[in-house]
């Protein structure tokens, strides 16, 4: 009984090891990147370059902020003169 048992765990051992090295083939051989991914880059750099082009100078640069330099314009902030005094934890 228990060589019936060794020989059947060994011989699922043996399909383990062989599905494992099959599947490692199998992924250092497959692409790594799709064509799905490369007609995706394309496209993005090709709007990026249909977008410069029609707006040459035109519109401001989209990576700035205009409300960087605000005025302060809230009066709440000046109305408590002492807002840094430490409250009773209890």
């Amino acid at each position: 009984m228990n060589k019936k048992i060794i020989i059947i765990s060994a011989a699922v051992l043996i399909i383990l090891l062989i599905v494992a090295v099959l599947a490692v083939f199998l992924y250092k051989d497959s692409p790594k990147e799709s064509s799905g991914e490369k007609i995706l880059d394309s496209s993005d750099n090709a709007a990026k370059e249909i977008t410069n082009s029609a707006t040459k100078g035109v519109l401001p640069s989209l990576e700035t902020n205009p409300l960087e330099n605000k005025p302060d314009l809230n009066p709440a902030e000046k109305a408590n003169p002492i807002k840094n005094i430490k409250t009773n934890p209890f």
